[in-house]
């Protein structure tokens, strides 16, 4: 096992003393019954080509890495934030859906065959059931509102 290694590690030495100026090299693996070998060109039928990345030393950090990474910062948390205001956008459609099919299956209820005691008893009873569903979706409305105007107040900051 050490040899393998120690011969693996030779030859990613010398294919990166080689080519130095190559930015890869690939080289195949090849395991077998007498071990693990590896060539610059397969080895058999079942080789593994395999990259290594050489990176030049010489290459310097850009100087104003800071306001880079705060760049990149200040996108993601861009991103995050209109990704929030969509979310509570497309809850608010779904409020409205929820509220359009409650008031419909109220207004179902009228449509049957009563009495009018029964039909009066029943109207009186979906004007409350409506009331409350129009009620709650005006909370739940101006709850989300809130939210989205906080968020795009934070949005602004970083635009």
């Amino acid at each position: 096992m050490k040899t393998i290694i120690t011969f693996s590690i030779i030859v990613c030495l010398l294919t990166c003393s080689l080519s130095s100026l190559a930015a890869t090299t690939e080289y195949y693996k090849c395991v077998t019954d007498r071990g693990t070998v590896f060539s610059e060109y397969p080895c058999g039928n079942r080789a593994t080509k395999h990259k290594i990345h050489v990176t030049d030393p010489d290459i310097k950090a850009p100087n104003n890495y800071v306001k880079e990474l705060n760049e990149l910062e200040r996108q993601q948390i861009i991103r995050a934030l209109e990704a929030e205001i969509r979310s509570y956008k497309y809850r608010l459609d779904i409020l409205s859906r929820d509220r359009d099919r409650a008031q419909y299956q109220q207004e179902q209820r009228l449509n049957k065959r009563l009495s009018d005691k029964k039909a009066k008893e029943i109207n009186k009873d979906i004007n409350k059931q409506l009331k409350a569903i129009n009620k709650q979706y005006v909370r739940d409305v101006k709850n989300i509102n809130k939210k989205i105007v906080n968020l795009e107040k934070k949005l602004a900051r970083y635009n």
